[in-house]
C-alpha cells in the first residue's frame, strides 16, 4: 500500500497527541459503557505513547457509565438526573480507563474542568504545567468536563471543543476527533452508513456546508460541533483527523500512514501559547465596537487599537481582561488584552491620544490594545 505523505508529514512530526472519544464510541446498543471498548482504546494510546509520543485524551461516557451503574432505562431527560448519572459514572469511567492503562505500564489521571479553568490565566498555567508533569510520570490524562457543576456542556454543548481547548492549551500539533463516523462526507450517508469521506481538507471554509445536523443517540455534538473544534486547532496551527472509533485499532492505523478518516490541515503559522489563549481559549468579558478604519489598520498585523478608533464599549470588564474587537455590523474579528477596564474605555472612546490623557487624568497607555496582545480571529 502507498503511503500517504501529506499524512506522514502531520503525524509522524507530531509529537504531542490529544485523543477525543464520544460517548457512542464508549457505549453498547443500550447505552452503558462498554469495558471492552475502554480496553481496546487504553491498548491503542498505549501504542502510541510507547513511541515516545505525549498522549492526552478527552473522554466522554460519565453519563453513559452512570445510566449502567444505576440501572437506568433510558438516559435521563432533566439535568439534575444527568448530572446525578454523570458524578455516580465519572467514578466508574475513571477506573475503567485505569484498569486500561495499568495493563501496559501506565496510570490513568483525571482531570475534570469547566470553562473557568480555561478564562482564568492562572489556572490555565497551572493545567498546563499539571499535564506536563503527568506526561513525565507516563500517566496518561483523561480529561473531562465536570459535568455534575457545568451546566451549559449538558444541556448544550459537548466534548469537541474541549479537546480543541486543551490542544492549543498543549500547542499539540495534532487532535484525533474518534467518532461513530468514518469522517467527514461529501453527502449523506443514509441509513446505510457508506458515503464518500472527505479524505484531505486543506481549508475548513470550504467545507463547511457539508456539515449536517444529526447527532449521535448517546451524545451531545454532531459533524457541526467536530467541526467547530477543528477551527479552533486549524487556526492556531495544528491539524486535526475525525476518523471512526468503532473500528478496529483507529490510532495505529493513523501512526502507520492510513489513509483513516479525514485529515484538517493547520492554517498559517503556528501560535504561540499566549495568543492562542487569548484569541481562541479565554471567553472575551466584553466587547470594543470599533470603525472600519481601525478595522483595516488592525488587519494589517502591525497596528494597536487606539481610542479614537473605538465607536462603542460594551459589558464590563477589567484592566487586563480579554475583550473581543468587533466592526460596527456586529461582526468580531479579533480578541486582545485590554489596557484599560470598561468605565475608563467608555471616558476615552472616539478621543485622540492627547484628548484621552486628559479625559481620564493619568494614562498610562497611549494604546487600548497593544498589538503584542492582539489576535486576528478571522
Amino acid at each position: 500500500m502507498s503511503r500517504d505523505l501529506v499524512r506522514d508529514d502531520v503525524v509522524l512530526s507530531a509529537r504531542t497527541w490529544v485523543v477525543k472519544v464520544g460517548t457512542s464510541v464508549l457505549t453498547g446498543p443500550d447505552g452503558t459503557l462498554d469495558p471492552d471498548r475502554i480496553g481496546h482504546l487504553a491498548e491503542q494510546i498505549s501504542a502510541v505513547a510507547a513511541t515516545g509520543r505525549r498522549v492526552a485524551l478527552v473522554s466522554s461516557g460519565a453519563v453513559g457509565a452512570g445510566i449502567g451503574q444505576l440501572g437506568l432505562k433510558t438516559r435521563p431527560d432533566n439535568l439534575r438526573q444527568l448530572q446525578a448519572a454523570a458524578a455516580v459514572g465519572q467514578s466508574y469511567l475513571i477506573r475503567a480507563y485505569d484498569e486500561g492503562f495499568r495493563r501496559h505500564g501506565r496510570h490513568a489521571a483525571q482531570l475534570l474542568l469547566t470553562h473557568e479553568d480555561f478564562d482564568s490565566r492562572p489556572r490555565y498555567l497551572n493545567m498546563r504545567n499539571t499535564l506536563t508533569a503527568l506526561f513525565e510520570y507516563d500517566a496518561v490524562p483523561v480529561i473531562n468536563e465536570n459535568d455534575t457543576i457545568s451546566v451549559d456542556e449538558i444541556k448544550f454543548g459537548d466534548n469537541d471543543q474541549l479537546a480543541a481547548m486543551v490542544t492549543n492549551l498543549l500547542q499539540a500539533p495534532l487532535l484525533v476527533i474518534l467518532s461513530v463516523v468514518d469522517g467527514l462526507y461529501r453527502a449523506d450517508p443514509g441509513s446505510s452508513g457508506l458515503g464518500e469521506v472527505v479524505r484531505l481538507v486543506p481549508n475548513l471554509d470550504e467545507v463547511m456546508d457539508l456539515a449536517g445536523d444529526s447527532r449521535s443517540s448517546g451524545g451531545t455534538g454532531g459533524m457541526r460541533s467536530k467541526l467547530g473544534a477543528a477551527g479552533l486547532v486549524t487556526r492556531a496551527g495544528g491539524s486535526v483527523i475525525i476518523a471512526s472509533g468503532k473500528k478496529p485499532e483507529p490510532l495505529t492505523r493513523i501512526l502507520a500512514g492510513e489513509s483513516v478518516g479525514t485529515l484538517f490541515l493547520a492554517r498559517g503559522a503556528t501560535q504561540g501559547a499566549r495568543k492562542r489563549w487569548i484569541g481562541l481559549t479565554a471567553r472575551p468579558r466584553g466587547h470594543l465596537v470599533v470603525d472600519a478604519g481601525a478595522r483595516v489598520a488592525l488587519e494589517s498585523g502591525d497596528k494597536s487599537l487606539l481610542a479614537i478608533g473605538i465607536v462603542d464599549v460594551v459589558g464590563e470588564f477589567d484592566k487586563g481582561d480579554v475583550v473581543g474587537v468587533r466592526d460596527v455590523e456586529g461582526q468580531e474579528f479579533a480578541r486582545g488584552l485590554s489596557n484599560y477596564p470598561s468605565p475608563d474605555a467608555r471616558k476615552i472612546r472616539g478621543l485622540r491620544t492627547e484628548q484621552a490623557r486628559h479625559a481620564i487624568g493619568s494614562a498610562l497607555y497611549d494604546e487600548v490594545i497593544h498589538r503584542d496582545n492582539l489576535v486576528l480571529t478571522r
